[in-house]
């Protein structure tokens, strides 16, 4: 009975699980062995091919910035006339918790200080050392990031809202490929998406719950960090997850991620205050211009003249870049999910700024008020530490007032930041493994979640995580091309999609003739009632549809005319299997009038604020305009008019994308 409920699509499951079940059982019985090999694999990645990441991280960032400045900034990631679904602070609170979530805790002190401290850089001043640990951390979680989780987030968004393609990675590929993307081919890349997003999760609930049990070690909650404890936190952040995945995005991930960032600003502003205030400003302020001045360099930088910072640089930015890549389908994938109805240029200003401005306060708080007590109050006891990151944050809130209650704050964080993470991406994973079924049964949430749990303590129990982890950043490589492809994808269909609302008419049609002129002067200088416009479209205007319909019929054409209401509007439509059906309507539009033009004494009388007007709308969305003025065949020319420029631009073979068989459902 559970089974027939099933929405699984049975080419992308079925796969995903013998690969996901495969690697989790050999780093299980053969951890060693699994750990050699893959290591072998990773290390001839990062030393003879680290340029393809260096390149495609560098393209992406170029790519988004183009974007952003260029005329395709303003179209929309749905139909012209779409509006976001969530405030804009639910959408940064979301999009934020699922990109960066407990890294920003488990990197925060850990990263800086380890950059700070690193044999790499020891012949440098401290001052200098403080510096770099700075700037190379900003890099590592600043715009590079964001920007490869932006690309297959814009993609995504962008096929699925304004194509009306699944919310599916295949749909990326529609330009290219066509339908092929309906076939093995297509399956074939949610698989990878699937297993991708898997092996990320679930290397990140495994560290997550260990820096949990160190904390409550710490605090003196549990006496040990054992593999005992950590079944019991398991258990307990993955039933939360499951609750909230279950509830859905609108309620438990939207509601999560908004407590979170509230929480977050709370101990970011406490640390602030309480801290080397002064220093962290500065620090903060010389930090960012530190920045900017080498954005480019720090870009293009592959250290291959210093030959005794390549292993850091192996290590540090390549596994960085191999590790966002590797996240980006199950992060593009959540925040495509709740970017409908945002312009290119407001997504890609909010993902890539926003963020990114965060990251680098919240890094310079923690990471510079670790170096300033390690220098001047520890001597050295943190920075001692920087090899157990999973302790060091809880031992730098020991210099801190009110440690232990911080501490407590710091494990919410972890556990909102892990449930976050994992409920979103237990959402994102049952809709790759359904093809962004609408509705999917609540047991399939509760599967994912289960079987994230289950191969997590496997992993934890036999130490077979490090090889999960390095799996997943060789996976990042062929999907780095993947990602290329993407924008490849992404600029021809926006092309298209430019060309297809800016396509001007074949034939000029001038609708007044001038032969009632008297009568359009008389209209011209009068305010129009609502009740005036709605006696327009039930006599102009019907009447000129109707007898195209006639025409049409008589031309083995079907027109269908309907009338409706709020506002009230009349449409005939012609329907076809293509992204909009052609749609031409008139409906009543109000407009407020000038307080100066009500007092003006040479234009007619005025009761209220508010004039109405007939006005044009389409199918697809573009923008209408006034026909108040014109008669029954000056509106059948207009209507003709579009007409024509339709079948003009589903006929050209370079529009083939606009083709959709199920596009138009939801309009019957």
């Amino acid at each position: 009975m559970i089974l027939s409920k099933s929405t699984f699509n049975k080419g992308i499951v079925i796969p995903s699980l013998v690969f996901i079940i495969g690697v989790c059982l050999l780093s299980v019985f053969l951890p060693t062995l699994t750990a050699r090999i893959l290591d072998t694999v990773k290390e001839f990645i990062f030393v003879n091919l680290n340029w393809v990441y260096v390149w495609g991280v560098t393209l992406f960032v170029i790519f988004l910035v183009y974007l952003m400045f260029s005329k395709f900034g303003n179209i929309k990631l749905g139909s012209n006339d779409s509006k976001p679904e969530y405030s804009f602070f639910s959408w940064i609170s979301m999009l934020f918790a699922a990109g960066m979530g407990i890294g920003l805790m488990y990197f925060s002190v850990a990263e800086p200080m380890q950059h700070y401290s690193t044999d790499v850089f020891s012949a440098n001043h401290y001052i200098n050392r403080a510096k770099n640990a700075q700037l190379y951390t900003f890099f590592h979680w600043g715009i590079h990031a964001w920007a490869i989780y932006g690309v297959v987030g814009l993609a995504l968004s962008y096929f699925a809202y304004r194509y009306r393609l699944p919310l599916s990675l295949r749909s990326c590929f529609y330009p290219l490929l066509k339908n092929k993307i309906n076939g093995k081919m297509g399956n074939a890349i949610d698989v990878f998406a699937l297993c991708s997003t898997f092996f990320g999760i679930t290397t990140t609930l495994g560290f997550g719950v260990v820096q949990v049990n160190a904390g409550l070690q710490t605090l003196g909650i549990v006496p040990e960090s054992s593999f005992t404890y950590q079944i019991i936190i398991v258990g307990i952040l993955t039933l939360l997850s499951i609750i909230s995945a279950t509830s859905g995005v609108d309620k438990g991930v939207k509601l999560l991620s908004s407590i979170n960032i509230i929480t977050v600003v709370v101990l970011l502003l406490f640390v602030l205050f309480l801290g080397p205030t002064v220093y962290l400003i500065g620090s903060f302020t010389e930090g960012v211009g530190n920045y900017i001045n080498n954005f480019f360099s720090l870009t293009f930088d592959t250290h291959v003249y210093d030959e005794a910072t390549l292993p850091w640089f192996y290590n540090w930015t390549i596994l960085y870049w191999a590790w966002w890549i590797s996240w980006s389908p199950y992060v593009g994938l959540f925040i495509a999910k709740i970017s409908k109805g945002r312009t290119i240029r407001e997504f890609v200003a909010a993902v890539l700024v926003i963020p990114t401005l965060f990251n680098f306060i919240w890094m310079s708080v923690f990471g510079n008020s670790a170096i300033w007590f390690d220098v001047n109050i520890a001597k050295g006891a943190l920075s001692a530490l920087a090899d157990n990151p999973d302790a060091l944050m809880f031992e730098f809130m020991e210099y801190m007032p009110f440690s232990e209650l911080v501490s407590y704050l710091v494990i919410l964080i972890i556990v909102i930041f892990f449930v976050t993470s994992a409920d979103s991406g237990i959402f994102v994973m049952n809709s790759i493994a359904t093809k962004n079924a609408a509705k999917s049964p609540k047991w399939q949430m509760v599967f994912w979640g289960a079987l994230l749990a289950i191969l997590a303590l496997m992993l934890l129990n036999t130490g077979g995580l490090q090889a999960l982890q390095t799996m997943t950043l060789i996976t990042a490589l062929p999907f780095s091309v993947i990602m290329i492809l993407f924008c490849v994808s992404l600029v021809k269909a926006l092309i298209i999609d430019r060309s297809y609302y800016d396509r001007d008419f074949s034939v000029s049609t001038v609708p007044w003739s001038g032969e009632f002129w008297k009568d359009r002067l008389k209209q011209i200088v009068s305010f129009k009632s609502s009740a005036s416009v709605d006696q327009f479209i039930d006599t102009t205007v019907k009447m000129a549809f109707e007898e195209l319909q006639s025409e049409f019929k008589q031309n083995g054409i079907e027109a269908k005319i309907q009338r409706l209401d709020d506002p009230k509007r009349m449409e005939i439509e012609i329907r076809y299997d293509v992204v909009n059906n052609f749609i031409y309507g008139v409906k009543n539009q109000v407009k407020l009038v000038s307080d100066y033009v009500m007092d003006e004494d040479n234009l007619p009388d005025l009761e209220d604020n508010k004039t109405y007007f007939p006005k044009s709308y389409f199918g697809d969305a573009r923008e209408g305009y006034d026909v108040q003025y014109f008669t029954k065949n000056e509106l059948i020319s207009d209507v003709l008019k579009h007409y024509e420029r339709f079948l003009e631009i589903i006929s050209e073979e370079k529009n083939e994308m606009f083709i959709s068989s199920n596009a138009n459902k939801k309009m019957s």
